[in-house]
């Protein structure tokens, strides 16, 4: 099995756990909680901010002093908006599930200079990118726009049949501003969930060139290259991205011999 494709532990708590240290990188961390009723997900990290991303299910929420309540709507991530909350490094938080829940934390280095938020879903910037089987839905949950010290994170719904993070661009160099250097993590979800979908991650000169199958659940690494997904017909795909590096843009360069499809 590919380095770059991490399978979620079977049963609850926390099933997926992916920092820079076992990542063989330096920035984005990724972790995915499956909780039952009244299960709690808690971190502190001291020099590290994270985004709460409510995937499925409810949660009451607290950070550092402040209780937010129970938030989260949704029952599928298929479903609408999410609901999320930034954390500053530095503050603890918890989530205790109200019924089965499924909450990401996707983490980055900060310094605790911002204040904790909750983000709501009304109000979230919604984008549909692509044309033909090209086309992808996308939600900004922390867009370079909205205040974070480090991470970028947007979740996209791909339709059956169509391709996605395409044509293949990459993200793996300080040269703004032309192209930022970003680690990239992709959380997968498939609809139905016994379905399937396709994701490359490769370089120019191949000296890292993966083709994985992605099950539902499953998490990818995208230290460098380009990373192209396909899902396949009758299977919708749902991905959660987190973004960081040494600048907090998003600057791509898409595939030379790949470009001409932007315009045919």
């Amino acid at each position: 099995m590919s380095k770059l494709l991490v399978k979620p532990k079977p049963g609850e708590g926390r099933i997926a756990h992916v920092t820079p240290e076992n990542a063989g990188w330096k920035y984005v961390g990724f972790d995915l909680w499956k909780l039952k009723p009244n299960g709690i997900a808690v971190g502190n990290d001291s020099d590290r901010e994270t985004c709460l991303v409510f995937i499925s299910g409810k949660g009451q929420v607290h950070a550092g002093t402040a209780d937010y309540g129970v938030i989260g709507e949704r029952t599928s991530p298929f479903e609408g908006n999410p609901w999320s909350v930034y954390v500053p490094a530095g503050m603890t938080w918890s989530v205790k599930a109200a019924g089965d829940l499924v909450l990401a934390v996707c983490t980055a280095p900060g310094t605790g200079k911002l204040p904790a938020r909750v983000i709501p879903p009304v109000g979230l910037v919604k984008e549909t990118r692509g044309k033909g089987n090209n086309i992808r839905h996308v939600t900004n949950i922390i867009p370079e726009w909205d205040a974070a010290e480090s991470l970028l994170v947007v979740e996209v719904i791909t339709p059956a049949g169509n391709t996605s993070s395409y044509p293949p661009h990459k993200h793996d160099q300080d040269n703004l501003p032309h192209e930022s250097l970003l680690e990239e993590t992709y959380y997968h979800r498939i609809n139905p969930p016994q379905g399937f979908a396709f994701q490359r991650v490769y370089t120019d000169d191949r000296s890292l060139d993966e083709a994985m199958a992605v099950e539902d659940g499953d998490v990818t690494l995208v230290p460098r290259g380009y990373h192209p997904c396909a899902t396949t017909h009758g299977y919708d795909l749902y991905y959660l991205n987190v973004m960081a590096g040494p600048k907090r843009t998003w600057k791509f360069h898409n595939a030379a011999e790949h470009a001409w499809l932007l315009t045919a």
